[in-house]
């Protein structure tokens, strides 16, 4: 998938061989918006469209655009992985919650 960003909003976007156009949704939302061109520009210029819509219909109805998030969700992890985790983990005083916390706060802020 191919990623658009615009006002703080993400949209992924692929390609359709069956009808020879570029569709995609924005993410991060409570509701499901999508957005179409034929081109690159055109996919663009569709998401600022689609994602500007948005932000009125939900000041309208008077709502966050944004989905929220409660902080926790599942990990997969081999297990040999979840192993080595919990081990150093351990070594450093921590419990997986803190360490996954840590390593997501690295990757995002860097």
């Amino acid at each position: 998938m191919n990623t658009l960003k615009y006002n703080n909003f993400i949209g992924t976007f692929g390609y359709n061989e069956d009808e020879d156009i570029l569709h995609g949704k924005i993410e991060g939302i409570n509701d499901l918006v999508t957005f179409e061109g034929k081109s690159i520009d055109e996919i663009k210029d569709s998401f600022t469209e689609a994602v500007d819509d948005y932000i009125e219909l939900c000041k309208e109805v008077g709502k966050d655009p944004l989905k929220s998030f409660k902080g926790t969700f599942n990990v997969r992890l081999k297990p040999v992985l979840h192993r080595k985790a919990y081990l150093y983990a351990k070594e450093h005083n921590m419990n997986l919650n803190q360490l996954v916390s840590e390593a997501i706060s690295r990757t995002v802020d860097a």
